[in-house]
């Protein structure tokens, strides 16, 4: 089996640049892990909320494991005859949550209100823009449209059974939902991988912050999938390469998926929508929304006047001040709105760094005495 789309188009690029001893998406992975977004999912979240235990999955182990966990589908595939590429997967994963707001969807959801129904904040999205246009100070990482295609449609949320590419051309820059499917095999791939990758772990996670034992998950998930991540990856993995090699389409099997869907409806009852979880999502979207409105009413004040941030007494408005001005350019073009440059900002922004500027908006600086 292979891609609708002729090779050719998944390996345009924006640039012209030559193609070096890496290959073109070997390039695209190290453009993707040597930036700066991709060192920030160190400290941003996964599911639990800018965790101080290093054993605690954060954004950055998600996405490795969704690469992994999608070049393993490849290999599967290839080893039955299909035409596959494992360095775009990879990539694909790699880059998959590059736009993800601070606290995870808590932030998204507060960034989604701010720029209003007209150009709701989401994630996948957002890992475009940033990867297109935001990285490298408003030049982009130049990515293939292959990888760049299966990174605004991951869409990891929505539950399903079978996915195929479409076959034309999606129209990256005009993409506006989350509907939108992935124009080749790798970016379905990566599609799945992610569901996969993060439904296991969470639940390890989860037992350790004490929200659930594991005498909570469903007897038929632990007998069908097993009870840790590693033998729920694999028993997915395995069933999805067996169940799609003789076909069109990448899938799982009936009786894997009713299982599958059974550990998602758990998850989501017992630890994301925990009575815990969503006490700590009040106080972050209080957060992002506090910071988000502080930064709006300080451009509206200062704008483009540079050296105005550089007197400021808080860190944060001298950070954001260099921001605006090493995007200088970008934003001229594009023209866009203050809400929208404000969103740039806070959605690069890690855990940390976000907790770091609540205390910097709320708490006064000390007086000076010498």
């Amino acid at each position: 089996m292979k891609n609708p789309l002729d090779k050719g188009v998944y390996l345009e690029r924006t640039s012209r640049r030559d193609v070096d001893v890496r290959g073109e998406y070997f390039r695209d992975q190290t453009a993707i892990i040597h930036s700066m977004p991709f060192r920030r999912l160190k400290h941003k979240t996964q599911v639990f909320f800018s965790p101080d235990n290093d054993h605690i999955c954060t954004r950055i182990e998600h996405v490795l494991h969704v690469a992994t966990i999608a070049a393993t589908i490849c290999k599967g595939l290839i080893s039955y005859g299909w035409d596959l590429d494992i360095e775009m997967a990879y990539a694909i994963g790699l880059g998959h949550d590059l736009g993800h707001a601070p606290f995870g969807h808590a932030g998204e959801e507060v960034l989604a209100k701010k720029l209003g129904d007209e150009k709701a904040f989401m994630h996948e999205l957002n890992s475009y823009r940033v990867v297109e246009h935001l990285a490298n100070d408003g030049r982009g990482l130049d990515l293939t449209y292959g990888v760049k295609d299966g990174i605004i449609c991951h869409n990891g949320e929505k539950s399903e059974l079978i996915l195929k590419p479409v076959s034309i051309k999606n129209d990256l820059e005009n993409i506006s939902d989350r509907s939108c499917m992935p124009s080749s095999y790798e970016g379905c791939i990566v599609r799945f991988s992610d569901k996969i990758a993060y439904l296991g772990r969470d639940i390890e996670d989860a037992i350790l912050a004490k929200l659930v034992s594991m005498e909570d998950v469903p007897q038929k998930v632990a007998k069908e999938l097993g009870n840790t991540n590693g033998q729920i990856i694999n028993s997915l993995v395995i069933d999805m390469i067996e169940n799609s090699h003789d076909k069109d389409s990448i899938c799982f099997s009936d009786e894997k998926y009713e299982v599958f869907d059974a550990l998602r409806n758990f998850n989501y009852k017992y630890i994301y929508k925990n009575e815990k979880m969503e006490e700590y999502k009040v106080y972050c979207y209080k957060i992002v929304l506090e910071i988000f409105e502080y930064l709006e009413e300080l451009y509206k004040n200062l704008g483009n006047d540079y050296n105005a941030y550089k007197t400021r007494d808080k860190k944060l408005d001298k950070a954001f001040g260099s921001f605006i001005e090493s995007m200088d350019t970008f934003y001229i073009n594009e023209k866009d709105k203050p809400a929208q440059i404000v969103t740039d900002y806070v959605s690069g922004m890690t855990d940390s760094f976000a907790l770091d500027c609540m205390k910097q908006i709320t708490i006064p600086s000390p007086i000076d005495f010498f």
